[in-house]
């Protein structure tokens, strides 16, 4: 699962740091989304993952980790030829991580559950 993560966090990333002339970037403005809603559905989805499986402890890590991330690649933004550097962006990384979180923590008992039976009885 850790794998899949990591996989993830690769687009964010990559995606974060692109020039804004690049073609995905270009692509991505084509769909005229509201980046607010790209960065919290980003951020949402990074956090949804850990929520599922990872120790309560942990995951205190991983949201402030994914939190500093967000504000570390909006400054990162800086440098790149026609992206800019927003706090509102930052708010937005934020509130996809709490949801995030939130949702995978509702989530995790069914999942276990879920898990359990698909794994089957052990000994």
């Amino acid at each position: 699962m850790r794998l899949v993560w990591a996989a993830l966090v690769v687009p964010v990333v990559t995606g974060s740091l692109l020039p804004g002339a690049s073609a995905p970037m270009r692509m991505l403005s084509a769909l005229h989304v509201n980046d607010k809603v790209e960065h919290t559905v980003a951020y949402l989805s990074l956090a949804f993952l850990p929520a599922l499986y990872e120790r309560p402890r942990r995951l205190v890590y991983i949201a402030v980790g994914l939190v500093a991330l967000g504000v570390l690649l909006e400054f990162g933004q800086l440098f790149s030829p026609g992206r800019s550097f927003e706090i509102g962006d930052m708010l937005a990384d934020a509130a996809g991580v709490i949801a995030g979180m939130s949702l995978g923590l509702w989530i995790r008992p069914l999942a276990a559950r879920r898990f359990a039976l698909v794994e089957g009885p052990s000994g």
